[in-house]
């Protein structure tokens, strides 16, 4: 299952989230985001136990400002409400699974 973040409940969603939280930052124009988009559906769809987030900085800049993400996609690994790991650019199924 894929969570869509918001500044609501991202505090929630993420930071207090127990165990692993992957988040994709992405934008709809983006067209590296979209060839990621179906990766990271695999990744959720393949461990249930990690949970697996999207923020879209178009809709959600502040969030895309507090953790300096510059270039999209970028993918970060939050554990214990801190960042673990950091990707950016379009990685392969195998690099998204060596962050986690």
């Amino acid at each position: 299952m894929i969570n869509n973040i918001t500044t609501v409940n991202f505090e929630k969603e993420v930071l207090q989230a127990e165990g692993t939280v992957l988040v994709d930052f992405w934008a709809a124009w983006c067209m590296p985001c979209k060839m990621l988009s179906p990766i990271v559906d695999q990744v959720a769809e393949e461990h249930p136990d990690i949970k697996v987030c999207k923020i879209n900085i178009d809709q959600e800049p502040q969030l895309a400002m507090r953790y300096s993400v510059m270039s999209i996609p970028t993918l970060m690994v939050f554990k214990s409400g801190q960042v673990w790991k950091k990707s950016v650019g379009l990685v392969s199924k195998d690099a998204v699974l060596a962050m986690l």
